[in-house]
């Protein structure tokens, strides 16, 4: 995907708060940014105590799906695997991986790996350097049995414990998920927002209009026009959109029609990600950094709402797909190019760990206990470091409640090709 403000990735979203806007719109050549307003004079609002989200219920525990293990140590193929003299360190841009047994990886012998296959088999679709060798023999494997996908995975790949170069192995974990939202196609006196495409003058990587600059400045509107794919009711939700990267939306047409449809991330303007969470912390007006206590404070605080969000230079562009019924079993496209599987892809630095690698994961937290095989096929602005991770959990109420709850201990295997 793109960052879950869509910045790296061309697809979903991204919650905690990595609160990306940004708003652009530009010539050829954009202007010079403008100093940055001053801190309003006005009274210090009120701390707002935003209420706690409801924690999801055991049931949804990602933890030792299956009641009794599928293999064990005394397994064949784990006791050839774990006999076999184990190769050199892996050293990648930002991490060195470090060689293990199968049996250091917690829980590993428990996971319903049929589940990953869905996501390993779209991993197929655009094969990665090394790892897509295994590719035949993956899609081979797709309607095996679990025992039989476990003894080729302990046979064909070698684990990897991920590090940073220093040693260190705690890293971090949070959630995305994609939004369902409600947009029209034709801005009225309620819907005011808008998502725009990308402006013709973008060019990747060179910093376009800040999104204060996109609401203000007369040439910034002009490269917009034309551009608005749709408008929204609420500039919070549309922040959403944006950090989670893309979204579904039922979309009421000028005739009264309805249109479900999915914006995916398109682009950026190059401008620095500034978290809106990290603002209101940082003059606290909010004492927790969740996408509920800055909904609180903006409908406490409605004529401070555009200083909250100009604090973030940032926005996403996005362009709209079709979204048939086949599409909607799927989420968004990651950075891969292929559809992302809820709770069993992830988001991940690529100098740490290429698109396309299957990672055994396992972060313990207060919302879910994960233990498990995905694949890192996204990446988003904020995924950076050699252990840090970004779990996809699909769409929907339940999707949001536990992306918004992840933020916890992450350790990481990669496991790769033995020679």
């Amino acid at each position: 995907m793109t960052d879950r403000s869509g910045e790296g990735r061309p697809t979903a979203l991204r919650v905690g708060l990595l609160l990306i806007l940004g708003i652009l719109a530009a010539c050829t050549t954009p202007p010079a940014p403008k100093d940055p307003l001053p801190e309003p004079t006005r009274p210090a609002p009120p701390i707002i105590q935003a209420p706690a989200i409801t924690p999801l219920p055991p049931s949804v525990a990602l933890d030792e799906v299956r009641p009794e293990p599928v293999v064990t140590p005394q397994h064949p193929a784990w006791q050839w695997a774990d006999s076999q003299p184990l190769p050199a360190p892996i050293t990648r841009g930002v991490s060195v991986w470090h060689p293990v047994r199968w049996s250091e990886l917690p829980g590993w012998g428990r996971d319903a790996l049929n589940e990953t296959w869905n996501a390993w088999l779209r991993s197929c679709e655009r094969p990665a350097p090394v790892i897509g060798v295994l590719c035949t023999e993956v899609r081979q494997l797709s309607i095996a049995p679990v025992e039989d996908q476990h003894d080729w995975m302990m046979r064909r790949l070698q684990p990897f414990r991920v590090q940073a170069p220093n040693g260190q192995t705690p890293g971090l974990l949070t959630g995305y998920f994609e939004p369902e939202m409600l947009a029209r196609r034709v801005r009225d006196d309620v819907h005011q927002t808008p998502l725009h495409g990308l402006p013709v003058t973008l060019r990747p990587g060179q910093p376009w209009f800040t999104r204060q600059q996109m609401a203000t400045d007369p040439a910034a509107q002009a490269q917009l026009q034309g551009r608005e794919i749709a408008w929204m009711a609420d500039p919070l939700d549309a922040l959403m959109l944006q950090i989670q990267g893309s979204g579904r939306m039922t979309i009421t047409e000028p005739d009264g029609q309805q249109r479900m449809v999915r914006l995916a991330f398109a682009g950026h303007n190059s401008h620095p990600y500034r978290s809106v969470g990290r603002w209101l912390l940082d003059r606290g007006w909010i004492r927790q950094g969740t996408w509920e206590a800055i909904r609180t404070w903006a409908a406490a605080n409605p004529e401070r709402v555009n200083d909250m969000l100009w604090s973030n230079p940032r926005t996403v562009f996005f362009r709209e797909e079709p979204l048939s019924e086949l599409d909607a079993q799927f989420g968004p496209r990651g950075a891969q190019g292929v559809p992302l599987t809820p709770r069993r892809s992830i988001a991940v630095d690529p100098r740490s760990i290429p698109y396309g690698t299957p990672v055994w994961m396992h972060s313990p937290g207060p919302y879910v206990h994960v233990r498990r095989l995905v694949l890192a096929q996204d990446t988003g602005g904020a995924i950076i470091g050699p252990i840090r991770a970004d779990f996809f959990t699909g769409w929907g109420q339940e999707a949001y409640v536990m992306a918004s709850g992840i933020s916890q201990p992450l350790q990481m295997w990669a496991l790769w090709p033995r020679p």
